[in-house]
């Protein structure tokens, strides 16, 4: 049972985390520190890439050590709770970043070149702004929603 627990909470710990130094550290650094936009843009597109690796993982191992947390504990693996149904909407919102969202940025970052010398009327430059936003909000969500699911996990224990 401990295990489980570890499993659980080491999960959270990892994909949430993650997203919060992403979000408060790597990003800002990179725009800050690096010479160009299109350099700092590159690095955080790979570091989000590797972060919904880690998500991903993460909400599988979540989802199956709490679901044999709750067999083992309660004698039902309480498929339908809601923590296991949000982390379910978390995974679907990193796939759609990671295979959606992602790659139409990278093709249009590397269309583009230098995405911030574009004119901000350029169709392109217009269609990878709005994904931008898009990214940020499922990000966002992501976030928003793991901390409801770390809210949950805590006071099931």
């Amino acid at each position: 049972m401990t295990f489980l627990r570890f499993l659980m909470l080491m999960s959270l710990i990892l994909w949430i985390g993650g997203l919060i130094f992403f979000a408060f550290v790597v990003a800002p650094s990179a725009f800050r520190v690096l010479p160009t936009t299109h350099l700092a843009g590159n690095v955080v597109a790979a570091s989000l890439g590797k972060l919904h690796w880690i998500g991903i993982v993460s909400g599988i191992v979540y989802l199956i050590s709490s679901m044999l947390y709750s067999y083992f504990t309660n004698g039902t693996a309480h498929v339908f709770a809601l923590r296991h149904i949000l982390v379910c909407l978390m995974l679907a919102l990193t796939l759609i970043s990671q295979f959606g969202i992602m790659p139409r940025m990278d093709a249009l970052r590397a269309s583009l070149g230098e995405v911030g010398s574009a004119a901000i009327d350029n169709p392109q430059r217009v269609q990878f702004d709005a994904l931008h936003v898009w990214s940020e909000r499922v990000e966002g969500a992501v976030l928003l929603l793991g901390l409801v699911v770390v809210y949950m996990t805590a006071r099931s224990f």
